[in-house]
């Protein structure tokens, strides 16, 4: 039990985050706030046993450092890939529904390193991935961060919303 409410916690803090990422107009500044979040979630599924998911979020921190730095090389975008569905597949301990942080991640790895500098393809992909891993944390109890995933979603939704509607009303002037 005491798990759970450490695991609960640690993705609350991680929801905080991530919702704060989701405002962000620079990509840059998305994906820091992003690596906050990736270290709360990826204590709370240690915590809860979601080794996947631990693994994805290690390969999220790499990722995010590698986009903000704006390293344009294929060989180690192509390498954190990889990387993270080699060790998502060895480390899943949860059947089927242990690839959804695996293919999450997989997607949004591809839309950091190929749609870094479109922030729609950024913000859609993030929203992709929070939901699954919404669902993979409703599966291993973690709660809050199931929540936590969907309004962040919601929040990055809204948000994209709200700026296309700005940029509507830009282009009519």
């Amino acid at each position: 039990m005491n798990e759970i409410i450490i695991g609960n916690i640690c993705s609350l803090c991680a929801m905080i985050s991530d919702s704060i990422s989701g405002t962000r107009k620079k990509n840059s500044e998305m994906l820091a706030v992003q690596i906050i979040s990736q270290i709360f979630y990826g204590t709370g599924s240690f915590v809860l046993k979601g080794y996947s998911s631990v693994v994805q979020n290690v390969v999220g921190i790499l990722r995010n450092i590698v986009g903000i730095i704006d390293i344009k090389n294929r060989f180690i975008e192509w390498s954190l890939i990889i990387l993270g569905v080699v060790l998502g597949i060895v480390f899943n301990n949860r059947g089927l529904l242990g690839y959804l942080p695996i293919i999450g991640n997989l997607e949004y790895s591809v839309a950091i390193f190929r749609f870094k500098n479109n922030e729609r393809a950024l913000k859609l992909s993030f929203i992709i991935n929070m939901v699954m891993f919404s669902i993979f944390n409703f599966v291993i109890l973690n709660y809050v961060s199931g929540i936590s995933n969907l309004i962040t979603a919601i929040t990055t939704a809204i948000s994209l919303i709200k700026q296309q509607k700005e940029t509507q009303k830009e282009n009519l002037v």
